[in-house]
């Protein structure tokens, strides 16, 4: 099976696992141990990746907290800014193709007291400014937008929302799981609050990530969601994962000095497949072609001839997605996609292809052939 679903994973980069591998049995110590040498090598390691991560987004080092993946990530953003904000206000601005970890937290912090508004998308997938504008009132303390869409690869303009948010002294987080190692994170020209991003999806491992809280300008404030022991300055209790963040920390590092050779790679790609793929009548690129990461293609293909859909055909030979991996176990439409006004059929028969450095061009070639064959 060929593998064209790099948005939902990547396979773990060789330097990074040479990277991780000591400190699984060498060098095993607790970094929170301070009273002897392994502990303080372990420390020593940590402190290293949290400087490699920081410098990946332009932050400090000071700003970044590990965590479990961009899941808890964003549960602590956004719940822990409820928490400590909510004197202030109640008022939550996000959108309706935000990633389902963004989603059902606001639906949890709706039960709690929360008001959220669900900003709408055009056909193309990004919102209004001047309807995100238009949102904010007075209770107004968070506004949580995704940078690039986990499905399509739609790209919000981040620098016209954070100079938006920072006009009106609201805090901005940004999922940007999918932008990061793919084009440049800077928390600085973003005017970003909070962000958050995931090993695994930029060729580290499993289980860590990371988010980044601003620290002045404004100093940003969270109620921690893990208590016992007050590990990362007390934001996120637990036993620190290691070789996961010293993972994190490498795979950091690697795309911060390769991805715009990657960038070159893959986005010729991805544009020989939709090149090839458009020559079928009826098949329609979903979201805008304008703003969009370079290695994702959401495609509508018509049914064959026989009624069936394209996917049950390339399924046992191609690893695509009919949507995002939190969500494909569940026998509904794209929630993203229909928010972009597609119909349920169109959503339906949809198919994301991702790239990433293990694609070539020949598996491209091959895949477009076997495709276009099905039409013919």
């Amino acid at each position: 099976m060929t593998y064209f679903d790099y948005n939902a994973t990547t396979p773990v980069d060789k330097r990074v696992l040479e990277e991780m591998l000591p400190y699984f049995s060498d060098h095993f110590g607790n970094a929170a141990s301070s009273t002897h040498a392994f502990g303080w090598y372990a420390q020593g390691a940590v402190e290293k990746a949290r400087q490699q991560v920081a410098e990946f987004i332009h932050a400090e080092a000071s700003e970044i907290v590990f965590t479990s993946g961009s899941t808890e990530a964003v549960n602590l953003a956004l719940k822990g800014v409820f928490e400590a904000y909510r004197s202030k206000g109640n008022h939550i601005i996000t959108c309706q193709t935000e990633h389902k970890a963004v989603l059902d937290t606001c639906a949890y912090l709706e039960e709690h007291g929360a008001e959220v508004t669900y900003l709408p998308v055009d056909r193309e997938g990004r919102i209004d400014l001047d309807e995100l504008k238009n949102s904010f009132g007075p209770g107004t303390i968070l506004v949580a937008l995704m940078a690039a869409n986990n499905e399509t690869g739609v790209l919000q303009d981040l620098e016209g929302i954070g100079t938006i948010c920072r006009e009106r002294e609201v805090l901005f987080f940004s999922d940007t799981t999918q932008m990061a190692g793919k084009l440049p994170v800077d928390v600085q020209d973003m005017k970003l609050d909070l962000c958050c991003i995931s090993a695994h999806k930029l060729y580290g491992p499993k289980g860590i990530g990371a988010l980044y809280v601003r620290r002045k300008g404004p100093r940003v404030s969270l109620i921690p969601l893990i208590h016992g022991g007050g590990h990362e300055n007390g934001k996120r209790s637990g036993t620190l994962n290691v070789p996961g963040i010293v993972g994190l920390g490498k795979a950091c590092e690697l795309s911060k000095n390769e991805f715009w050779d990657n960038n070159s790679q893959i986005s010729r790609i991805r544009a020989y497949l939709e090149h090839q793929l458009l020559e079928i009548p009826g098949l329609t690129i979903n979201g805008s072609t304008r703003h969009r990461l370079y290695n994702t293609s959401n495609l509508y293909f018509p049914p064959l001839k026989d009624g069936s859909s394209l996917f049950s055909h390339i399924k046992n030979t191609y690893a695509v997605s009919l949507g995002s991996a939190c969500t494909s176990a569940q026998a509904t439409p794209s929630h993203v996609l229909k928010a972009m006004h597609l119909s349920s059929h169109e959503a339906e028969n949809s198919i994301r292809f991702s790239f990433g450095t293990g694609n070539t061009l020949k598996q491209v070639e091959e895949a477009a052939e076997q495709i276009l064959s099905l039409y013919s």
